[in-house]
């Protein structure tokens, strides 16, 4: 697995499909606590078409590195990855936390930002009670205990257990260093006020029964959008592995311009 020295981290990432397609290459971004394994389904999909690069963020996964303070930072890292690849113009395509990044991206990128894909992700960090008393609870409980609470809220009732477990077990793996520095990081994100300066074409698709970032949140924000197709699927938070089918096939409709020019009003 090939990795990139950036800025005291290794990070580790897959670079897979035809270099000689028309297609503008995918960059699939993972969310806090998770890795680019979360992206299985869609990479397997889009690889027989397209180049598709996916990466471990900085302390997450396989890739070391202390946590980011900033959501920038992580934004830094994906565009030094992706200018030692020599690709400039690309679909930025970012689960939760991953979602932040690539907006950061957008905005102080826009010329490298072909389209882009915003998986149950918002542009302010907001939390509703009960989180945020979850949140305030994480230095008065065991890690791994904090870890599980988080994880579990995150995937839609009915979802198998023996996967959740599974889930769980790899978010608790990530280093708590990592997972607080990073969490203070979305806490400060904040460019619900500057979305509509992003004028490229934007799918925002969200899970119906997401109570980590609601869809409510995600609503107000694409009012914002200049250029934005919104798709509801009826899913929790972690929509890439909850759904894969209907995200993936959601990707290919927006990718191939088979989606509706979006009504505003």
């Amino acid at each position: 697995m090939p990795q990139l020295e950036v800025d005291g981290a290794a990070l580790t990432y897959d670079d897979e499909g035809p270099r000689d397609s028309d297609a503008v290459p995918l960059v699939l971004i993972h969310g806090w606590t998770a890795n680019r394994h979360r992206w299985d389904h869609q990479t397997a999909h889009f690889t027989e078409t397209r180049r598709v690069i996916r990466l471990d963020l900085r302390g997450h996964g396989e890739s070391s590195g202390a946590g980011a303070r900033t959501i920038e930072a992580l934004a830094e890292d994906v565009l030094a990855l992706l200018d030692h690849l020599k690709v400039d113009r690309f679909v930025p395509v970012g689960h939760s936390m991953g979602g932040m990044i690539a907006q950061t991206i957008a905005l102080a990128h826009p010329e490298r930002v072909e389209r882009m894909v915003l998986v149950n992700s918002i542009g302010r960090m907001t939390y509703s009670r009960g989180r945020g008393l979850l949140m305030g609870a994480s230095t008065l409980v065991p890690f791994k205990l904090f870890v599980a609470a988080n994880i579990q809220r995150a995937f839609a009732p009915g979802y198998p257990r023996e996967q959740v477990r599974a889930y769980i077990k790899a978010s608790a793996d990530t280093p708590r260093e990592v997972v607080m520095t990073v969490y203070g990081a979305m806490r400060a994100f904040d460019v619900l006020d500057r979305v509509g300066e992003i004028r490229t074409p934007t799918l925002l698709v969200h899970g119906y029964h997401d109570i980590q970032l609601p869809v409510a949140q995600m609503l107000r924000m694409a009012r914002a959008y200049p250029d934005a197709v919104v798709r509801i699927i009826d899913a929790g938070h972690e929509l890439p592995v909850e759904k894969p089918v209907e995200l993936t096939s959601a990707l290919d409709r927006f990718l191939t311009h088979q989606d509706p020019k979006p009504q505003h009003g």
